[in-house]
């Protein structure tokens, strides 16, 4: 579970980048879980765009956290930011490596 200032300088590094998985017409495909799994992974704080009506979007977004295991630090329209903890994350992908 993430603190305040948690999701204060993770909101500080997320906007900063970009989308790296978008969400379609397909919704939580194989694919898209498996390049989920990947991202979070290798970057930890990711976004995610999500393509689809509002009340879709609320379905898609618990289905990532469900599926993922990741912590949503923030949701604004499309636009969901993503938190998974890696303790093997390799500094030069990581984003709060990197960016913080």
């Amino acid at each position: 579970m993430l603190t305040a200032s948690q999701r204060k300088q993770f909101r500080s590094i997320g906007h900063q980048l970009n989308p790296v998985v978008m969400v379609a017409d397909k919704g939580l495909s194989e694919g898209v879980m498996d390049e989920l799994e990947r991202a979070l992974s290798d970057h930890e704080l990711i976004k995610v765009r999500l393509r689809a009506p509002r009340d879709v979007r609320s379905e898609w977004q618990q289905g990532l956290v469900d599926q993922t295991k990741a912590e949503i630090v923030q949701s604004i329209g499309q636009i969901v930011l993503l938190y998974r903890r890696n303790p093997n994350a390799d500094p030069l992908k990581s984003n709060l490596h990197r960016i913080s």
